[in-house]
């Protein structure tokens, strides 16, 4: 007789996907949702809060910079020590964090305890999403890795367009309290999804991991970093203190509606980031912060006409929101093998200059008005289009072909 052996069973986390994880890849895209509500509720609420903590809009703007700064501090030391752990136990542990720190900010009493929460909030949420965009090409087919980072990306701009005003409408039409137990829900909902839905991935072969420097000194991660800090502070500065914009420009338009309007167009600029980027990755970056800019300036020179504002914030989304998309996957690309650690960077560099933007903006809004704002818009991304232009064909995309 012939001796048989049983075949070695395969570990199908290890195996390269065939067909794209519509599924999977939504739940990643709406933990993104929840993350970018959680982090920019507190813009939209500025007044309710300051009013119910009985203190000044200025130090609950502070509550988007700690949380940014909590991003800052904790990111990159945690997905480096990580890099080798598998990718669904981490995610749903860091969920688990965030949902925690959460649940505080919603329940405290004082502004000293609920900005300790925000801080702890923002180390989580800098961990989801230093894994979010690795994950994702992870259990994607080969050559499909842009599409499904444009999928993942997705979460920003809704999380924008529809979370963050709806928590403003219950803050306002309630108590800002219900805006924070709402996302405490849906936290469960989307992790208890993530928890049965998606598959797992392995962590990264110990062969594979470079030291935190060299993957900084790979081609083209310094420079796409800069660019991320510049766009992101021009961005940020004005987003948090929106509700100041609008009341200096006398016309009338509440906050949930532009930031709706803002995050509807931002859906747009996913959906077209999602058919160019695997094609023409740095034609599309060029464009996009040449109309963030055109954008800051009719913010500028017709702040007084209701319907330029909402067709410059209009713009403004279509141009930024598919910002995470395309330099994630410049990042993705840059750092080869060592892709999570060149994304933890990510998180890090845009929250370093949300951190800065709730400074910097509470500091001009103590001497000026909220007209400052767009004007700061522009000059920093007039900086970021020259640090795209200036870059060098691998520096903004290795590999790339446009």
């Amino acid at each position: 007789m012939t001796a048989t052996t049983s075949p070695t069973p395969v570990d199908p986390s290890t195996t390269e996907p065939q067909t794209m994880q519509w599924v999977p890849l939504s739940l990643l895209a709406a933990m993104g949702f929840v993350l970018i509500a959680a982090e920019t509720m507190p813009a939209g609420l500025l007044p309710v809060m300051s009013s119910g903590l009985r203190t000044n809009e200025g130090l609950i703007g502070q509550f988007i910079s700690v949380w940014a700064l909590g991003t800052v501090v904790v990111t990159i030391p945690a997905i480096s020590l990580t890099r080798g752990f598998r990718r669904k136990p981490l995610l749903l542990t860091a969920i688990t964090g965030l949902l925690l720190a959460n649940t505080i900010t919603a329940l405290s009493p004082d502004v000293t305890l609920s900005l300790i929460s925000r801080f702890i909030g923002g180390a989580f949420c800098g961990i989801i999403w230093g894994m979010l965009a690795a994950y994702g090409r992870r259990i994607s087919p080969p050559g499909r890795g842009g599409l499904a980072l444009a999928v993942v990306s997705t979460g920003a701009p809704l999380g924008i367009a529809f979370g963050t005003p709806l928590g403003v409408t219950l803050g306002t039409a309630f108590d800002w309290r219900w805006a924070f137990g709402g996302i405490s829900l849906l936290t469960v909902v989307v992790g208890a999804l993530i928890a049965t839905l998606v598959p797992d991935a392995p962590g990264q072969p110990l062969t594979t991991r470079l030291p935190l420097r060299r993957v900084f000194m790979l081609p083209g991660v310094a420079l796409v970093l800069a660019v991320i800090a510049v766009w992101m502070l021009a961005h940020s500065t004005i987003y948090t203190y929106i509700a100041p914009y609008l009341r200096a420009t006398g016309t009338g338009l509440p906050t949930d509606l532009v930031l709706f309007t803002y995050g509807v167009a931002s859906v747009a600029g996913i959906g077209i980031t999602a058919v160019l980027i695997d094609r023409w990755p740095r034609r599309l970056l060029h464009t996009s912060v040449l109309l963030f800019v055109v954008a800051a300036l009719i913010l500028i020179v017709a702040h007084q006409s209701a319907p330029a504002v909402l067709a410059a914030v209009g713009l403004w989304g279509v141009s930024f929101g598919g910002s995470s998309a395309q330099l994630q996957a410049t990042l993705t690309t840059a750092g080869r093998e060592n892709s999570d650690v060149a994304n933890s960077f990510l998180p890090v560099a845009f929250n370093l200059a949300i951190f800065g933007a709730g400074i910097a903006g509470a500091v001009l809004l103590a001497n000026f008005d909220g007209l400052v704002l767009p004007i700061v818009m522009s000059v920093l991304g007039v900086a970021a289009l020259i640090l795209t232009i200036r870059g060098t064909h691998n520096a903004i995309h290795p590999g790339s072909s446009s």
